[in-house]
């Protein structure tokens, strides 16, 4: 029986492994993949709207619903009323970092990179792991609250309403754009739908744990074990590890 390897890598075009020095960004995905939960998923259970919410967002990170920011609204629209305590005990009790992020975050900063959080999530989350992990810099949506209670709306923002994936495409764009080099220098990390216009502009895009859709278009794969995986196949000229 042939198995499919924990990493694997489909870059055609690329006659040798790139090496984590090549590049000056990287940019993470947050939900399931620097992290291990759907936030939205994880408010929504403790609210009682869970299964509907959950159904969504995995049509969505699957691609059969392709208008992100229309199934974000409705998602956030079931949150209306939430105290914003559930989500400091989201965060405090149900967000875990996903094996292997830390260390390559560390990697990735020992090697000169830039580091960014692109989020189709919520800045309560972003900002938090922004600073528990040093980050340079983060883009999310903004939940709007009033007496300490979740609207069900989002505030826009100067760069746009909702954060989808054309957002976190410009983004990272810009960010390539601020620090004068070419986005063939950054790579994308992500594993939903909503991830592929930022991994189709980056030099080396990675699914970690990602939806087929994601899978079959990114140039690296970590099917399983840790982010760190991919310092592994950085470091070797081998294809597989």
């Amino acid at each position: 029986m042939t198995t499919t390897p924990a990493i694997q890598a489909t870059m055609p075009g690329i006659a040798a492994a790139p090496r984590l020095s090549d590049f000056r960004l990287i940019a993470f995905d947050m939900d399931s993949t620097l992290i291990d939960i759907e936030t939205v998923d994880e408010i929504a259970e403790m609210a009682g709207c869970g299964r509907e919410v959950a159904a969504l967002t995995e049509a969505t990170m699957r691609g059969e619903i392709t208008d992100y920011k229309e199934s974000l609204r409705r998602r956030v629209a079931l949150l209306r009323g939430v105290p914003l305590s559930f989500l400091q005990t989201v965060y405090d009790h149900r967000l875990r970092l996903n094996p292997g992020a830390e260390a390559l975050i560390a990697a990735c900063r020992g090697a000169g990179l830039r580091i960014v959080l692109l989020s189709g999530g919520f800045t309560f989350f972003t900002d938090r792991l922004r600073e528990r992990l040093q980050l340079d810099d983060t883009r999310a949506n903004v939940l709007e609250v009033d007496d300490g209670h979740l609207t069900g709306r989002l505030l826009a923002q100067p760069w746009g309403d909702i954060c989808d994936g054309d957002a976190k495409r410009d983004k990272l764009l810009d960010c390539c754009r601020a620090m004068g080099i070419s986005p063939a220098q950054a790579i994308a990390v992500g594993d939903g739908a909503n991830d592929l216009p930022m991994m189709r502009v980056a030099g080396l895009s990675v699914a970690y744990r990602a939806k087929p859709a994601v899978r079959e278009v990114a140039m690296l794969r970590i099917d399983e074990g840790g982010l760190d995986r991919l310092i592994d196949l950085l470091n070797h000229t081998g294809a597989d590890a």
